[in-house]
């Protein structure tokens, strides 16, 4: 999109004798463009040497070179560690195709696991097959991969996301209204930093989300003098950190070397901070860290188990709603998929089959039918004309 768009522009400017540095200006940005993806592509197959000595530490350290996320890395740890355990503690290097159909098949007939985590476990012993071990075998890509059912989300009625938060509590209640009414994921939503919430244009911006994009989302009106609220009280816990002489919060990636000071900065601190400090599993520094997720999932879970509600809702499901509620309202397809930060517009679509069903959809022939109370006088009637026949044939 962006070569045709800056074409169109140089030739709007400059007319018809402006073609040819367009064609030019275009030809130099996809040149330009499939030289680095060669590029990328030679460095993602020429990885350097790892340091480590044990099997699980070189895979960490692998996943950290390539810059994956804290969950990646402890998902794709569990599953190596259970594929080794899974064959008797043997070395990796001596294990083959055979050993991970086995492994795979095991999960999948006795423990019985879902198709998205079966493809997890593969997806985690490709990796270190071919990342970590180096091992680019032809059995690799022969191995089938479980087709995902497509699924309907859960979602909440306006009605029912009203009484699920007069059940939360604080904190808690701003954060489910902030996830209903942004549509973020929760780990968006708890890595939200001060930079990051813009009171005068009503704008959220959402760093490193699924996929290490960024996004801009709306700031709902009606929760910025909660969201003030609580920007008070987690400055009073970022001043108690600062006289206490602590380190900080975690900066992304490099910028901690490159700032030292940033982590300390009131700009980059948690706009939910956790109440204790904790332990960076990766550096191992004592620091703040924000809120945790299964904090909020467990109160999430009382709230729920105190409504009427039938659905087996989650912390997601406010994500879900949130999409169909705008879809409902008439915005387009587009505008909903860029709120969401999805990749392709087929994942959005889900929520218009959510739509089809309900008020949105198609009628129920039940409801067309005549009213139930009638089948007393059609089953009197019925009973009239059978008698009438009887005497007739008598």
């Amino acid at each position: 999109m962006r070569p045709n768009s800056d074409a169109c522009f140089l030739t709007r400017r400059r007319g018809a004798t402006s073609k040819p540095l367009a064609v030019l200006f275009f030809s130099i940005y996809t040149g330009v463009s499939s030289s680095l993806k060669q590029i990328v592509k030679s460095s993602t197959v020429s990885l350097p040497p790892l340091k480590s000595a044990k099997v699980l530490d070189q895979l960490r350290e692998r996943i950290r070179y390539l810059h994956y996320s804290i969950r990646t890395e402890e998902v794709y740890v569990y599953w190596v560690r259970a594929f080794i355990r899974f064959h008797g503690r043997r070395h990796p290097n001596e294990l083959g195709s055979d050993e991970v159909e086995a492994f795979l098949s095991w999960l999948a007939n006795t423990r019985r696991v879902a198709a998205s985590t079966h493809k997890q476990a593969l997806s985690a012993l490709l990796f270190f097959y071919g990342k970590v071990l180096g091992m680019d075998l032809p059995w690799m890509k022969e191995i089938g991969r479980p087709r995902t059912k497509r699924r309907l989300p859960v979602v909440l009625s306006p009605d029912e996301v009203a009484r699920l938060l007069c059940f939360f509590n604080g904190e808690h209640r701003l954060f489910a209204q902030l996830l209903y009414g942004t549509g973020m994921r929760i780990n968006e939503g708890l890595q939200l930093r001060v930079k990051d919430l813009d009171f005068e244009r009503s704008t959220i911006i959402v760093r490193e989300g699924k996929g290490g994009k960024d996004r801009a989302v709306m700031l709902p009106q009606r929760l910025v003098s909660a969201l003030r609220e609580q920007l008070a009280r987690a400055r009073l816990i970022w001043a108690a950190d600062q006289e206490a002489g602590r380190g900080g919060v975690e900066m992304p990636d490099a910028l901690e070397r490159k700032y030292p000071r940033a982590g300390s900065s009131w700009n980059w601190f948690w706009v939910f901070p956790q109440d204790t400090l904790s332990t960076d599993p990766r550096s191992g520094v004592v620091r703040r860290h924000h809120t945790y997720d299964q904090t909020f999932q467990r109160a999430f879970k009382r709230a729920l188990s105190r409504t009427a509600i039938t659905k087996t809702a989650t912390p997601h499901s406010l994500r879900h709603s949130f999409a169909t509620t705008v879809l409902q309202a008439g915005y387009d397809i587009r505008t909903v998929q860029e709120l969401l930060g999805h990749a392709d517009v087929a994942t959005t679509m889900i929520y218009t089959h959510v739509l089809k069903v309900g008020g949105g959809g198609v009628r129920s022939p039940m409801d067309s039918l005549p009213d139930v109370a009638l089948c007393n006088s059609w089953s009197l009637s019925m009973t009239k004309l059978a008698k009438q026949g009887r005497g007739a044939a008598g």
